[in-house]
């Protein structure tokens, strides 16, 4: 059983209040729980003492037997020493476009340089053409 300290979702619409559990991950979120160890309301001042509460003896227990706590659950723990600060690898911004994407842009530039190029080209060589005079059709005379 993978058990994981996260957050669970309550109160008001508008108005959230979340619990802080442990619980099986293939639980839904709001659903079934083995043991509440603190509550979250993000409603009150980020200095207020009763934003984030924590039952700091469970949760270290529940660690010890291998409960994985959510991103945000991490920042919780570490802000109050019962684990070290979570540091936060470098991940790409959800609209960031993906590599296939980037590469199928790249291509498409690639393909409009190469157009851009063969119509400068193009010009160029009707330039030229342009300022030669033509050359006489057969059986027509010249003057000079």
């Amino acid at each position: 059983m993978s058990l994981k300290i996260r957050l669970a979702r309550g109160g008001a619409k508008k108005r959230p209040f979340y619990r802080i559990v442990v619980a099986d991950s293939r639980m839904p979120r709001d659903g079934r729980f083995i043991e509440r160890v603190g509550t979250y309301n993000p409603m009150l001042a980020k200095d207020h003492p009763e934003r984030v509460t924590l039952q700091t003896e469970r949760i270290q227990h529940w660690l010890k037997i291998g409960a994985q706590p959510s991103d945000r659950v991490a920042r919780f723990l570490g802000q109050a020493s019962v684990i070290p600060m979570p540091t936060y690898r470098e991940q790409p911004k959800k609209s960031a476009p993906r590599p296939k994407t980037l590469e199928r842009l790249a291509a498409r530039e690639e393909k409009r340089k190469a157009a851009a190029e063969a119509a400068k080209e193009a010009a160029a060589a009707a330039s030229v053409a342009a300022a030669q005079p033509a050359p006489a059709a057969e059986g027509e005379k010249t003057e000079a």
